[in-house]
C-alpha cells in the first residue's frame, strides 16, 4: 500500500494504517480486520437507527448546556457548530448517503461496540469536513462529542428497536397487499363448489373461494400478531449507558432523548420504566421475531397449499393454475413449476433459521449486559427484508394472476362419495359408511346410489323403520352448495 493510500490514526492500542479516502477511522479498521468474516454488511435499517441516536443526542446534550467551544489547529469552533455538524453529518447517514462506510461483518464481538464505534467515527469525519477539516483530524471527536452520554450498551439495543419499527409499516403493508389479493380471489372463486379435504382425504365440499378467505383471514392475523409484538419495541433504554445506571448521562438525557426522537420520526416511543431491565434483556426484540416466525409458518402452509391445489396439471388436483413466470426444466420441455411458491417456501425457511439465532442469542446474555446483540440486530433486519421481499413478489407473481380451474375442481367433487354426510341426519352414520362403500367399488356417484336404493326401499330413516324417499334424496344432495353453507341439509332428522 503506497503512503499516499492511507492515514495513520492512533487509538488506546497503537498506531493503524486506516484507507486515505475513509470516513471511518481507526476502531472500525481494527474490527475490519478482526472479524473477516461472512463479507455481509450491517442492513440499512441497522445504519439509520444507530446515525437517528446520533443526531438526536447532538441535539440533546446541545440543549443541555453539555457541548463546550473548541480550539483546533488554531481553529476555534462553537459548541453551537460542533452540534450543529454532528445533527448534519448523522442525517447524511441516515439519508443513505454513507452507507459504503460502514464496513464491519456482523458477526463481531463486543455487544455492537465496532458498529458504534463505525458509525461515531464516520460522522465525526464527516463533521469534521463540514467545519473544513481533513479526514482523521477530528475536529469533532468520536468519543467525547458523538458518543456524549451514551454507551454501545445503550445506543445498539435502541438502534435494534427503532430500526425494526422503522420498517414495520413496510412489513405490514407487504401483508396488506397479500390479505387484499387474497381477499379478491375468494371473491372471485365463491361460486366454484369443489372437493374439501382433510388429512389429504376426501371430505364434505368447501368452495374455492372459502378456502382463499381463509387464506385472507390468516394472513390479516399474521398482521396483528406483528403489530402487537411490536408495541414491546417502543419502549426504549437509551440514557442508561454503560448498565442501566445512567452514569455520565444528564438526569434529563433519557426523558428528553425519547422526545426527540420521536419528534424526529413520527415514531410513538415510550420511556423506559426500568434501565437496567432495557439494558439487560432483549426478550422483546425475540417476542417481535417470534411474531415474524409464526407468519412465516403461516405462508409456508398457504404456499404448499397452492402447490398442491395447482399439482398435476395432468396427473395431479390442478383445482388453480399459478401464473406461468419462467420455464420449470431445463430437460423436460413445456414444464411450469410453482416457482413463486417454492420461493416462498425457502424465504420463510431461512426467516425461521434467523429466528432461531436470535432466540439463542436472546438466552446468551450475561448479568448487565446481552453481548450477542450485532446478531440478534443482523437477524432481525434480515428477516424483514427477507419478508418484505417475498411477500410482495409471491403476491405479484402468483397470487393476482392465479386462476380457477372450474371444471376439474367440480369434476373432483362430483366423484366424492363423502358427500354422503349431507345424509346423516336422515339415514345415520352407518347406512353411509355401507353406501361409500358400495359406491366406490362400484364407481358410482352417492346420488345415484342412494337414489336407486331410495326407489327399492332399501335406505330406512335413522331412528325409525320408514323408508327414505327419493325427494329426501334430492332436498340433501341437489345443491351441493348448500352444503357450504351449514346447517342440516334436507331439513330436519325426520324428514
Amino acid at each position: 500500500m503506497a503512503e499516499k493510500d492511507f492515514r495513520v490514526e492512533k487509538d488506546s492500542l497503537g498506531e493503524l494504517h486506516v484507507p486515505a479516502d475513509a470516513l471511518y477511522g481507526v476502531q472500525t479498521e481494527r474490527a475490519v480486520e478482526n472479524f473477516p468474516v461472512s463479507g455481509l454488511r450491517p442492513w440499512r435499517a441497522f445504519v439509520w437507527s444507530i446515525a437517528l441516536i446520533k443526531r438526536a443526542a447532538a441535539e440533546v446534550n446541545y440543549d443541555l448546556g453539555l457541548f463546550n467551544d473548541r480550539e483546533v489547529d488554531g481553529k476555534k469552533f462553537t459548541a453551537r457548530q460542533l452540534s450543529d455538524a454532528i445533527s448534519k453529518a448523522a442525517q447524511e447517514v441516515m439519508d443513505g448517503k454513507w452507507d459504503s462506510e460502514f464496513v464491519v461483518d456482523p458477526f463481531q464481538a463486543g455487544a455492537g461496540t465496532s458498529h458504534n464505534m463505525n458509525a461515531n467515527e464516520v460522522i465525526a469525519n464527516r463533521a469534521t469536513q463540514i467545519l473544513g477539516g481533513g479526514l482523521g483530524r477530528y475536529y469533532v471527536h468520536p468519543n467525547d462529542h458523538v458518543n456524549m452520554a451514551q454507551s454501545t450498551n445503550d445506543t445498539i439495543p435502541a438502534s435494534i428497536r427503532l430500526g425494526a419499527l422503522w420498517r414495520l409499516d413496510e412489513l405490514l403493508a407487504s401483508l396488506k397487499g397479500l390479505q387484499s389479493a387474497l381477499e379478491a380471489k375468494a371473491r372471485e372463486f365463491d361460486d366454484i363448489v369443489k372437493s374439501g379435504r382433510t388429512h389429504l382425504q376426501d371430505a364434505v365440499p368447501v368452495r374455492l373461494g372459502q378456502e382463499f378467505g381463509a387464506y385472507a383471514k390468516a394472513v390479516s392475523r399474521e398482521s396483528e400478531r406483528i403489530a402487537r409484538s411490536a408495541e414491546g419495541l417502543r419502549r426504549l433504554g437509551i440514557g442508561g449507558t454503560a448498565v442501566g445506571s445512567g452514569l455520565n448521562a444528564h438526569p434529563e438525557y433519557h426523558k428528553r432523548m425519547i422526545k426527540k426522537l420521536s419528534e424526529l420520526t413520527g415514531l410513538k416511543l415510550y420511556e423506559s420504566d426500568n434501565l437496567f431491565e432495557s439494558m439487560q434483556s432483549m426478550a422483546d426484540a425475540t417476542d417481535f421475531s417470534a411474531s415474524i416466525r409464526t407468519l412465516a409458518l403461516t405462508l409456508i402452509r398457504i404456499a404448499n397449499d397452492f402447490r398442491l391445489l395447482a399439482s398435476g396439471p395432468s396427473t395431479g388436483l390442478d383445482e388453480i393454475r399459478l401464473p406461468a413466470v419462467q420455464p420449470g426444466s431445463s430437460i423436460m420441455p413445456g414444464k411450469v413449476n410453482p416457482v413463486m411458491a417454492e420461493m416462498l417456501d425457502m424465504a420463510m425457511f431461512h426467516v425461521i433459521g434467523c429466528d432461531t439465532a436470535i432466540g439463542m442469542a436472546v438466552q446468551a446474555g450475561q448479568l448487565e449486559l446481552n453481548v450477542m446483540m450485532p446478531i440478534i440486530a443482523h437477524n432481525l433486519f434480515e428477516m424483514m427484508q427477507v419478508t418484505i421481499g417475498a411477500v410482495n413478489a409471491f403476491t405479484e407473481r402468483a397470487v393476482k394472476g392465479l386462476t380457477a380451474n372450474r371444471e376439474k375442481a367440480e369434476g373432483w367433487l362430483s366423484k366424492n362419495a363423502i358427500v354422503v354426510t349431507a345424509l346423516n341426519p336422515v339415514i345415520g352414520y352407518s347406512q353411509g359408511a355401507a353406501l361409500v362403500k358400495e359406491a366406490l367399488a362400484k364407481n358410482a356417484s352417492i346420488r345415484e346410489l342412494a337414489v336407486e336404493k331410495a326407489k327399492t326401499g332399501a335406505l330406512k330413516h335413522r331412528d325409525e323403520d320408514r323408508p327414505v324417499t327419493v325427494d329426501e334424496i334430492n332436498a340433501a344432495l341437489s345443491d351441493l352448495r348448500k352444503l357450504t353453507e351449514g346447517g342440516i341439509a334436507g331439513g330436519s332428522a325426520g324428514g
